[in-house]
């Protein structure tokens, strides 16, 4: 067969992908959306409390996920290269086996710097101007939530290895375990039920601590029992360095972490220009954030198989497998993202209605303001689909650096700089602030898409074998 024929695959071929695209995602897709209850079962337990407790745990919230979204950037390295790995030799092991140590060696570097910061978090929030008896509340808070980074990106690192061996079901069952476990632990240490202390807010982030170690220790269990795990005895001879390979993945996995945090700190950015603007758009727009949020579970997890599928292609030397598997999973993500921007513009108030009464006169203005911030959420649904996915191909090719300065311009250079402007001297007031995200949003995606489909000219696709 020709390579002109390859170059054009068939229709089974594309079904094919699909179907495997689409048995890889949705365990991932369900594992995201999954992690993200764990935050709202926290902000539900701790809203029994009062508003003060609320405030204070999302002062240490966002401190701690500040430093968080660095880590799961960088544990996202390993299925990138495991599946690699795995393309270059189907039924490699050792190899495989001294990445994920890598990865292991990686989340214990990460943690350490992570908990000295932390455990300063009260001073931080006062630095950064916050009220002294929040401040104190939130690092009371910290004190106890920080000890989870470790098991977390452990269960990312093992996570991410269980991906890329096309079998994430089991990470997917350790998280719904954890998100049960959280709920649990943290009635019983805010409240003090069934004997417990009643620890108040430092007690939700004993909880956490509680559910990410059980979900660590779920997947390691699974990995020591297992039979297509345990031959990869991964936790053989851990101690033992392997400094190039350590160096290699901080090389793919640092402008991961990066890139991660440019996106991540431009959403919390907002929230302080809403905060500037008002209470009814800080209101409103945090209603809009999470149907926001809430879809991009989807292509967020098509991304992460777009890593995996593209990544075997890259080993094994096969261009039109990468291309194959790519362009699936951007059409699959990105078709999701239309549709449900269809539904923000035509039924905005069926979305809102999940977390307000839209029959409430009270919540008019909230509503309305919440309406318009749909209506701009639903311009960068495809563009968020589109960068999301599309850094996750590149991942695939071993691509993360130039990437990395792809997001710096979009959410920095353009993005922050332009929903500011529009927000307070165009006087464009909380619209301003979503039309700068779309736009951030837009050059990211087109960026990414300009780079992915210029990969052959860029040299990114190993020739084929």
């Amino acid at each position: 067969m020709s390579e002109a024929t390859l170059s054009r695959p068939t229709r089974s071929a594309w079904i094919g992908e699909i179907r495997s695209t689409l048995a890889l995602s949705w365990p991932l897709i369900l594992t995201n959306v999954a992690q993200t209850g764990m935050t709202a079962t926290d902000v539900l337990m701790l809203g029994r409390l009062g508003p003060e407790a609320v405030a204070a745990s999302a002062l240490g919230a966002n401190l701690y996920f500040f430093f968080l979204m660095f880590g799961i950037g960088v544990m996202s390295a390993t299925s990138s290269l495991v599946a690699a790995q795995r393309g270059r030799m189907a039924h490699s092991v050792r190899e495989v086996r001294r990445i994920l140590r890598q990865g292991i060696w990686a989340a214990v570097c990460i943690s350490v710097p992570c908990w000295a910061a932390l455990w300063n978090g009260e001073t931080v929030l006062r630095w950064l101007g916050q009220d002294p008896k929040l401040a104190a509340e939130a690092g009371a808070y910290l004190h106890t939530l920080q000890w989870s980074i470790l098991p977390f990106l452990l269960y990312l690192a093992l996570r991410s290895f269980m991906a890329a061996m096309e079998r994430p079901a089991w990470a997917m069952a350790a998280v719904f375990i954890g998100l049960g476990a959280n709920a649990l632990a943290n009635w019983l240490l805010i409240f003090g039920h069934w004997g417990f202390p009643r620890l108040g807010v430092p007690g939700s982030g004993l909880a956490t601590l509680c559910a990410t170690t059980l979900m660590a220790l779920v997947l390691v269990g699974v990995l020591m029992s297992d039979r297509r795990f345990r031959r990869y005895r991964v936790f053989g001879r851990l101690w033992r360095p392997d400094w190039s390979r350590f160096r290699a993945f901080w090389r793919l996995g640092l402008p991961i972490g990066v890139t991660v945090l440019f996106e991540a700190s431009i959403f919390q950015a907002a929230v302080v220009l809403m905060g500037l603007i008002g209470e009814t758009a800080l209101a409103a727009h945090a209603v809009a954030i999470q149907i926001a949020s809430l879809t991009f579970m989807v292509p967020l997890g098509m991304g992460q198989a777009a890593t995996v599928r593209v990544g075997r292609a890259f080993g094994a030397r096969d261009p039109h497998g990468a291309t194959l598997a790519g362009w699936t999973a951007f059409a699959l993500g990105v078709g999701f993202m239309a549709c449900t921007a269809v539904l923000m513009v035509s039924a905005p108030n069926l979305l809102i209605g999940a977390f307000l009464d839209v029959s409430a006169p009270t919540n008019a203005h909230v509503v309305e303001t919440a309406t318009l911030f749909l209506a701009f959420a639903a311009l960068f649904q495809v563009a968020d689909g589109a960068q999301v996915v599309g850094a996750g191909m590149l991942r695939g090719l071993h691509d993360t650096r130039v990437p990395m300065w792809f997001a710096a311009l979009g959410y920095w250079g353009l993005g922050f700089p332009l929903g500011a402007t529009l927000a307070f001297p165009l006087h464009w007031g909380g619209a301003g602030v979503w039309a700068g995200l779309a736009a951030g949003l837009a050059v990211v995606a087109v960026l990414m898409l300009w780079r992915w489909a210029r990969r052959d000219a860029l040299g990114l696709v190993p020739r084929m074998r």
